[in-house]
């Protein structure tokens, strides 16, 4: 009996078929049909001004750092809860990093807490939408737009996920997507930044192409190009664009796979959650998820510790997530402190992740489940510690829903 791996690659024919045809073209450096085909389809699924694809989602984020002139003396809003690149895009810019504390239900910039931390200096917010469960967009764009402050989606768990029936990825001045091999969907190695300003179109091909008006020179538009501005080298090869393009064209039945596995873990988990204290994923009912994460809350990370150590008995593989940004080297240097976001803090000790993918078997899935289901917490709750209710009937699309209010705090 083999481990139950926390992620495995979905491919399919297609995208072998795609990549040979790649290979038998000759033409392997980027903006080639398949990097023009796969932006094309991605355009149209969210309906952007501009998509393009990137080498990884890092580098799209360091695009929206440069296309948003951010320098020195400037101020980020940023989750402490995030991966290290939805932070260090715009450090490396030199920019000064705000580390804003999560929402304990969602695990998503809490809205609430922006107010406090915006000051003159605030140039940009970067919202992470969790798990692809979107942040509380309303109010975030309605304080941006107050203050002149851009909004950055890092839509690396969101592709497909929406926000009152409107895609994700499309509500910021700039919004970034992940094609990692852990994502729902892969190129490998890429990403792809999506321009929701028309005004910012031609400097992000600008940008993506070594700061040079290449794009332009192959559309005929000048003669020759030349250097215009700062830039990187951040476009993807015809081999990581033609997998992807594989991918998006078979994204549906990988979506309701993913779907599929989601759902099952929210309707036969919910009453061992309940009996042990753990807390199932949050989805509000106005949020469309893509079936990206099922993360757990363990009680405390003792049971944390002593959970993943039964599933490793159990040869299924689950992980946990993010560390604090704020905790880190690099964030204590920039001002970070103990206490300073205390529901990432606490979260980040909890969490654990679930294997989710589209490749997930029948059997592997009842395996999963009984490993989790045969777990059995020492922890007594006290009502300070009382997780948020889990979910209810799942909604339409599989989320569970739960009303707009805030759960009851995980910690």
């Amino acid at each position: 009996m083999g481990v139950v791996p926390f992620n495995r690659v979905f491919l399919g024919e297609m995208e072998a078929r795609y990549v040979a045809e790649a290979l038998a073209s000759g033409h392997l450096c980027g903006d080639g049909p398949f990097t023009q085909r796969a932006s094309t389809w991605l355009e149209r699924e969210l309906g952007a001004p501009r998509v393009l694809l990137t080498t990884n989602c890092t580098h799209a984020l360091e695009m929206c750092a440069l296309l948003l002139d951010l320098g020195p003396g400037d101020e980020v809003i940023v989750p402490s809860f995030a991966f290290v690149t939805t932070a260090s895009a715009f450090s490396m810019r030199g920019a000064r990093l705000v580390f804003a504390d999560v929402r304990p239900d969602t695990f998503n910039l809490d809205e609430q807490a922006l107010e406090r931390l915006c000051t003159p200096r605030t140039k940009a917010i970067v919202a992470l939408h969790y798990g692809g469960v979107a942040c509380e967009l309303d109010a975030i764009l309605a304080l941006a737009a107050a203050r002149g402050i851009a909004v950055v989606e890092d839509n690396a768990h969101g592709l497909f996920g929406t926000y009152r029936g409107k895609p994700l990825g499309t509500f910021g001045r700039l919004a970034t997507q992940s094609f990692h091999e852990t994502k729902n969907l892969t190129a490998g190695e890429g990403g792809a930044l999506v321009v929701n300003d028309p005004a910012l179109v031609q400097r992000a091909e600008i940008v993506r192409e070594k700061g040079t008006n290449r794009a332009r020179f192959l559309r005929g538009q000048v003669d020759k190009y030349t250097w215009v501005e700062q830039g990187s080298s951040w476009l993807p090869s015809e081999l990581n664009a033609a997998l992807l393009l594989g991918q998006l064209e078979r994204s549906e039945a990988i979506q309701a796979a993913r779907q599929r596995v989601w759902r099952t873990y929210a309707d036969e988990l919910a009453a061992w959650a309940a009996s042990v204290g753990a807390q199932l994923p949050l989805v509000p009912a106005h949020c469309g998820h893509p079936a990206h994460v099922f993360a757990l809350l363990l009680p405390d990370l003792a049971e944390r510790t002593a959970f993943l150590q039964h599933l490793r008995e159990r040869a299924v593989q689950a992980v946990f997530h993010y560390q604090p940004l704020h905790l880190s080297e690099v964030g204590r240097a920039a001002g970070g402190l103990p206490g300073q976001c205390p529901v990432t803090e606490d979260v980040a000790d909890r969490l654990v992740r679930l294997p989710l993918h589209a490749g997930l078997s029948e059997a592997e899935l009842a395996r999963v489940l009984e490993a989790v289901t045969s777990y059995r917490c020492g922890a007594v709750l006290t009502p300070a510690r009382a997780p948020a209710p889990g979910p209810a009937a799942p909604a339409a699309g599989g989320a569970a829903s739960a009303p707009a209010p805030r759960a009851q705090s995980a910690g």
